[in-house]
């Protein structure tokens, strides 16, 4: 086995360009996903930045990133027009890394270098919220609106409210309309510090605080290859981390933006556009709706991970048709954008290094379907007069897997969602009659929010999918629909 050298910039070349980003956040997502992107941005483009890495909470990974000189190898794994990719990419666009809570003066003075332009940050979804136990003078405020206010009204006093000095700000939180939720919470903290007028006009004439949407899946560090890995690439990085190779980022702001930050000429699935809502929609559409129903279809048919639910000739055509005819047909966006991102998910899906338990994705199916696919079958409905078969027996495969006992290979089902939607199954199905768990499921309010029996048509289809599965199984059920 070859000797392994320590990663740093004395054993590995590293860049050195201007420090343009500050970044909020140094967990696997953003190494695997912005930095990357700025990565890309830096060979392929005039970019030319760096990025400083903040840890927004006390306890963090900056000390370890500062121990490889911020080096470290992005490993991409997935189907790329269905052939294997197995890429290693080393980063080295984080200059240095600052932990705010031992470093504060080094924090602050981020906002007296001229050249900062962007604030990307993934404080987890908990991150964007307002904490009114702040205050201006605390060294530094524990949250991370906070943190940024700070940051911005000390920048607002070293230029003297320079309007080309405003920041502009990607929050990559997965909260819908992410953008919205932190400009709420740093305008609350300009009332709460009772900040001047002339700072609150310059924050919001001269900075902008755009909502984003990104998707990339990154199960982070690689423990079983990791030895593999380190003899690959020679050195012993312990920062690797891993992605599939889909990536996009939605950002709803205005296209000039990205002459400042041009991902898209280095060739990126970085979108600027006026609304983030109907690619919201597509993603939860699209890719959480067709996992919600594949899952119990593919378990009670004897499939235990999603690839292989897709390679297979009868549930893979169940997916197809949920995907391809039903949900797609309740999105308002062009066509061949859908069917371009309705093949990518398919090739997300089918990732051959990536053994997805179906299993796992059946947690709390009720409130998923209630997401995810409920607004598909109405839609669907009204656009087309009918009920959409397959969502719909998708909604009959979950209830008969709340039912628990044994698949037909004797594998336990193990039904998992909050007490009280378990407690509810459990009563219904202990009556054998499927007509009084269709009716009781349908208007169970306390997870629909509404009535469905209310819906014309669902209950007497319901019924007719449960009574096939309880007749036939699974597998030959869903060849009813097909």
């Amino acid at each position: 086995m070859e000797k392994l050298k320590d990663l740093n910039k004395r054993t590995a070349p590293k860049s050195v360009m201007p420090e343009k980003v500050i970044q909020f956040g140094e967990g696997n997502f953003l190494r695997a996903f912005i930095d990357w992107i700025i990565w890309n941005m830096n060979q392929k483009t005039d970019f030319n930045g760096s990025v400083v890495v903040v840890q927004p909470i006390e306890k963090g990974m900056v000390d370890w990133l500062n121990g490889q000189d911020c080096l470290y190898h992005v490993n991409l794994q997935g189907l790329e027009e269905g052939k294997p990719v197995n890429s290693l990419t080393r980063i080295d666009v984080i200059s240095r890394a600052l932990n705010p809570y031992s470093q504060n003066a080094a924090f602050m003075a981020l906002a007296d270098q001229p050249e900062i332009r962007f604030v990307i940050s993934n404080t987890t979804e908990a991150g964007i919220a307002f904490d009114p136990a702040c205050k201006l003078e605390d060294a530094p405020a524990s949250s991370y609106p906070g943190k940024l206010t700070q940051l911005l009204y000390r920048r607002f006093q070293t230029f003297n409210g320079d309007p080309t000095k405003g920041l502009i700000i990607f929050p990559c939180e997965l909260i819908f309309l992410n953008g919205h939720h932190l400009k709420d919470c740093i305008e609350k903290y300009i009332e709460l510090w009772k900040l001047p007028a002339d700072f609150k006009k310059w924050f919001e004439d001269c900075c902008g605080v755009y909502a984003t949407l990104v998707d990339r899946i990154v199960p982070g560090f690689p423990r079983k290859e990791i030895k593999d890995i380190q003899q690959k690439i020679s050195y012993a990085d312990n920062l690797v981390v891993q992605a599939e190779i889909f990536h996009l980022w939605v950002i709803e702001a205005p296209k000039e933006i990205a002459k400042e930050f041009p991902a898209d000429k280095a060739g990126l699935h970085v979108l600027f556009v006026p609304s983030e809502a109907p690619y919201h929609e597509r993603k939860v559409t699209l890719l959480n709706g067709p996992h919600t129903v594949l899952s119990p279809v593919a378990f009670l048919s004897g499939i235990n991970i999603v690839r292989d639910a897709c390679k297979d000739p009868v549930v893979g055509k169940y997916i197809h048709k949920v995907q391809f005819e039903e949900l797609m047909e309740t999105l308002n966006l062009p066509k061949d954008e859908l069917n371009k991102f309705a093949g990518d998910v398919l090739e997300r899906f089918m990732n051959p290094f990536v053994d997805h338990q179906v299993t796992s994705i059946m947690l709390n199916s009720f409130p998923k379907y209630q997401t995810r696919d409920l607004p598909g079958v109405k839609t669907y409905l009204e656009r087309k007069g009918e009920l959409p078969q397959g969502l719909v027996f998708g909604l009959a495969a979950i209830i008969t897997y709340y039912k628990g006992g044994k698949r037909a290979d004797g594998t336990e089902i193990v039904p998992n969602d909050a007490q009280d939607i378990m407690d509810l199954l459990k009563n219904l199905w202990a009556t054998g009659d499927t007509q009084k768990i269709t009716d009781g499921v349908l208007g169970a309010t306390s997870i629909w929010g509404e009535d469905l029996n209310n819906i014309k048509g669902l209950n007497a289809l319901v019924k007719k999918d449960l009574d096939l599965i309880q007749e036939k199984g699974m597998l030959e059920a869903v060849k009813t629909i097909l």
